[in-house]
């Protein structure tokens, strides 16, 4: 009975199938079938016997990672970090998109949306080149400038301390932008029959934003939340691996899971540890995911992603 149903709709609805069919072969491929490859985690991998041929070895390769001394630190640094991105990035999104949505001039909106906008096609590798330059301690711009004011220059690449900080502020100056837009769109979608009205009532720009702009994007705000917090512990690569590179001395307050388990894969080129670490990743995930869902269900059963 289900089966015709599902035969009639297809050959009813075959141009919508069709369209999507693209997606669906996307992850299908690129997301589902590579899943078998979890099976790498619990074996010795070899290049002769491959992927489903190498020994068995059960949960030797989770041993590796927890009895390295680091899965707490690197766990603490992933989630951590990824928090704050999220809280400030948020933040300076729906900030950003609310003055710009409030600014008068049309075309000074665009300039600046796509001044805030343009950091966020630059890759990785090009910003890490960008940092150095600015960062270096010998002819940095930073400390060229603090010379130049007979301030103590900085040694950033040796100090821990200051990463945090830099970091946090680098990931906001890359992706603030795209944020923002999303959150201009979701403004832009509110019914401008209530400003108008808000402005008959003698209601001023502040008390707009509060009682009915923030308002009526919070469910956009907890749809991206969700969605950030789905990847909570997973870290952003490009980020860390190409500001940080490999300088031992900032590893304690910069080493995130994903750049430990590549560093494990290029010194010791064991690809079932380095699976494990992933695998470990996307469990912590999936049950971060789950349980952040299951509390916003109980606040607000209709923001929740499911």
């Amino acid at each position: 009975m289900h089966t015709k149903g599902f035969l009639g709709d297809l050959r009813r609805n075959r141009t919508l199938y069709l369209m999507i069919l693209p997606a669906f072969l996307f992850f299908l491929i690129f997301c589902y079938f590579p899943m078998a490859g979890m099976v790498v985690a619990f074996k010795s991998y070899s290049y002769r016997d491959g992927i489903f041929g190498s020994p068995w070895v059960g949960f030797a390769n989770f041993e590796f990672f927890f009895n390295s001394g680091k899965a707490f630190l690197v766990t603490k640094n992933t989630i951590v970090y990824n928090f704050m991105f999220m809280i400030v990035n948020n933040l300076l999104e729906m900030s950003i998109a609310i003055v710009l949505f409030e600014l008068a001039g049309k075309y000074v909106k665009k300039f600046l949306q796509s001044v805030i906008f343009l950091p966020y096609f630059i890759s990785w590798v090009v910003a890490g080149a960008i940092v150095y330059n600015f960062l270096n301690y010998e002819f940095g711009a930073v400390n060229t400038f603090l010379k130049s004011l007979g301030i103590t220059t900085v040694n950033f690449y040796n100090n821990p301390s200051l990463w945090p900080y830099i970091l946090v502020f680098f990931s906001a100056w890359k992706s603030v932008g795209y944020g923002t837009v999303i959150y201009l769109a979701s403004i832009a979608g509110i019914d401008s029959e209530m400003y108008e009205a808000s402005k008959i009532d003698g209601a001023n720009v502040l008390q707009r934003i509060v009682h009915i702009t923030i308002p009526s994007i919070i469910p956009t705000l907890i749809v991206l939340l969700l969605l950030k917090v789905s990847q909570i512990a997973r870290g952003d690569f490009g980020l860390f691996y190409q500001l940080i590179g490999d300088n031992g001395l900032l590893y304690d307050k910069t080493d995130i899971i994903d750049t430990f388990s590549f560093r494990a894969l290029l010194d010791l080129q064991e690809f079932g540890m380095a699976a494990a670490v992933g695998l470990y990743q996307s469990v912590l995930c999936f049950l971060i995911i789950v349980i952040t869902n299951e509390s916003v269900k109980r606040i607000k059963k209709e923001s929740a992603l499911f």
